[in-house]
């Protein structure tokens, strides 16, 4: 378990290598002077900053299989990428994959378009818009911090997803309790998986199967 500033920063470095380490302190203090200008996280949260955003997005890696995690042919989708939490850290962690935040705010996109550009995150592509505008294609895992609630999810999100599309969706407190109350066919699909970052959190991992993201809600 990660309990504080000193652990998530030792984690993260065993993830990053000197250039990812580089790459997230920079990335740490744009969101603190954006948070500024808008609110982005919680204020109080930045005395935490790398406990409870940066590790937090970081530790779904724990849960990518390693041939998902290595030779994806498929592109990461990060549904909802507001602060870039977990799209963006996620990008700097695995330059190697490519990965689409999707972001319908404008004032949020635009800062994630401009820290892609200040952190030279090739692999990464910002869509400013809603997920219903985008281009269709086939993701290899999708990730959702603060998007929906997981029917709703699930459903928007099912003509992205195949058989093999792994979903990993942090749902802090209320993840045990959104997918008890998801029908049996999601519930059969998906597990909660505690988080390292907070003992009362939970992140929802699972795959849709035979498409039952069309009948989730």
């Amino acid at each position: 378990m990660i309990t504080n500033e000193e652990e998530a920063r030792a984690y993260l470095s065993q993830l990053a290598g000197n250039t990812g380490l580089e790459r997230l302190e920079r990335f740490a203090r744009l969101l603190r002077a954006e948070n500024q200008k808008q609110n982005l996280v919680a204020a109080r949260s930045l005395d935490s900053l790398w406990q409870r955003h940066l590790a937090d997005s970081a530790q779904l890696l724990e849960h990518v299989p390693r041939e998902t995690n290595v030779a994806a042919t498929a592109p990461w989708m990060d549904l909802g990428s507001g602060p870039g939490l977990p799209g963006l850290v996620l990008a700097i962690l695995r330059p190697e994959i490519e990965i689409k935040l999707i972001e319908s705010r404008k004032r949020r996109a635009e800062f994630l378009a401009f820290c892609r550009r200040e952190l030279g995150l090739a692999n990464c592509e910002v869509l400013g818009c809603r997920l219903e505008r985008v281009e269709r294609f086939r993701a290899s895992v999708i990730t959702a911090r603060a998007f929906a609630p997981l029917p709703k999810l699930l459903h928007l999100s099912a003509p992205f997803s195949t058989d093999r599309t792994l979903y990993l969706l942090p749902k802090g407190r209320s993840a045990a309790q959104e997918l008890d109350q998801a029908n049996g066919d999601v519930r059969a699909m998906f597990h909660v998986e505690q988080s390292l970052t907070d003992r009362e959190a939970g992140i929802i991992v699972g795959r849709l199967g035979n498409k039952a993201g069309a009948k989730a809600c």
